[in-house]
């Protein structure tokens, strides 16, 4: 962390004399990638449901570990999500079930059991709030520290199996037809998208979480001729929110969550605006 404050001195800007923003800067920097490469992967398998039942879990997943006294409830919440999303990949794998019905079942048990723990004992629910709206700048060098972590190993993951990923995003029977272990495929990438919606609920909040998991991927549809172009517009326009979100979020005293969120609709408008020029 030393030498990433040391690269913040040289940077002139007032916002980043404090040591909160610098984290939360940080954070912006390894959570905008990883929402950019998910998304896509989101929005080709139609899976934008899925990454809100996720967060749905996650919250569940925290209030597990409040009611056994955990000094850092993310990790019962990491333990649970991931559980979560085996659990769905072995109902969907084995279920003639639409997705969006088997996707609806889990998100309402997850939130349903989540409530219930919170306020299980007529405990108040208002010490779970910080998960709904989140708030960037008290991440911890801890959390960074995983973040940072989780985004080697997805890039490590999608350097070798993007392509197989998209073809069975796109197209399931082709791809078993060619070898590729489809379940396998399909464990590893809700597990991935897991990790990272727990790691940053409490950054981002529940409440907004899906967007960045949509959005990016859906604008960057909006305007891309190839995959190629669909990832690097993707992780761009994650870049783009994160950043003007945070500037927003110091100038204004607002949620950075929500402004992020704003900014990639407002991304999302220009580029539906600009998606003839894919022809």
């Amino acid at each position: 962390m030393q030498i990433w404050y040391a690269i913040c001195d040289l940077i002139p800007l007032e916002m980043l004399h404090w040591d909160f923003m610098r984290n939360a800067l940080l954070a912006v920097l390894l959570m905008s990638p990883l929402f950019g490469l998910l998304s896509t992967m989101v929005v080709t398998g139609r899976m934008s449901f899925f990454s809100d039942a996720l967060g749905h879990s996650a919250f569940t997943g925290i209030a597990i570990g409040s009611i056994f006294g955990l000094a850092s409830p993310t990790w019962a919440a990491v333990l649970f999500s991931v559980g979560f999303a085996l659990l769905f990949s072995y109902v969907r794998s084995r279920s003639n079930q639409a997705a969006d019905t088997l996707i609806g079942v889990f998100s309402s048990s997850a939130v349903a059991l989540g409530i219930f723990i919170a306020t299980l004992g007529g405990n108040s629910f208002t010490k779970y709030n910080q998960y709904l709206i989140g708030d960037i700048l008290s991440v911890t060098p801890g959390e960074i520290g995983m973040l940072a972590l989780v985004l080697l190993a997805v890039i490590g993951f999608w350097g070798l199996f993007s392509n197989r990923l998209s073809l069975t995003a796109i197209h399931p029977q082709l791809a078993s037809s060619r070898g590729i272990p489809v379940l396998l495929a399909q464990t590893l990438f809700t597990t991935a998208i897991a990790v990272v919606v727990t790691l940053s609920i409490s950054s981002v909040g529940l409440l907004i979480l899906n967007s960045l998991l949509v959005l990016p991927g859906a604008s960057a549809r909006n305007i891309s001729r190839n995959l190629r172009q669909y990832h690097g517009f993707s992780v761009l326009f994650a870049l783009v929110a994160g950043l003007g979100g945070l500037l927003i979020s110091y100038s204004l005293g607002c949620s950075a969550g929500a402004a992020i969120s704003l900014i990639l609709a407002l991304i999302f408008t220009v580029t539906f605006s600009m998606r003839k020029l894919r022809a």
